[in-house]
């Protein structure tokens, strides 16, 4: 990596200088903030639609864990996204959720049953090759 291609991990600054060697790498010392870094700190960035679709299921009533099980993505990254686009709870006393992972012939077979559709209220959802259906029960 070139030095005119990094920046502070922290401020973003392109102000910085050497500041000696750390495990056999060049460490650099930030004239904005004097943050010490190495190299530029790159995380495993996640797809969007995995964030968006995270965030529909938590909406829907689903559980962090549940979510982890459905998409593979970590339930902490869930919880940090919910607090990062601040999404509040929503009340979910008077319903219980409940969902079933399908593929394309047994969402077809669901459908075809009308007894399916209206015993609750249902959102039918693509999670990777599969489909989801979210049904809401009455807990009265």
């Amino acid at each position: 990596m070139k030095i005119s291609e990094l920046s502070c991990p922290k401020c973003e600054s392109n102000s910085f200088i050497k500041s000696g060697f750390v495990k056999g790498k060049q460490r650099y010392k930030c004239k904005n903030c004097n943050y010490n870094f190495s190299v530029a700190k790159k995380g495993r960035e996640v797809d969007r639609k995995y964030v968006i679709k995270a965030l529909q299921l938590y909406l829907e009533g689903v559980s962090y864990r549940e979510i982890e099980r459905i998409l593979g993505v970590s339930h902490v990254s869930v919880m940090n996204w919910v607090k990062k686009y601040n999404i509040p709870r929503l009340e979910t006393e008077a319903y219980a959720p409940s969902y079933q992972l399908m593929n394309h012939s047994e969402l077809l077979t669901y459908i075809i049953n009308r007894e399916n559709l209206k015993t609750s209220s249902s959102v039918i959802t693509q999670v990777g090759d599969k489909y989801m259906v979210i049904s809401w029960q009455s807990k009265k």
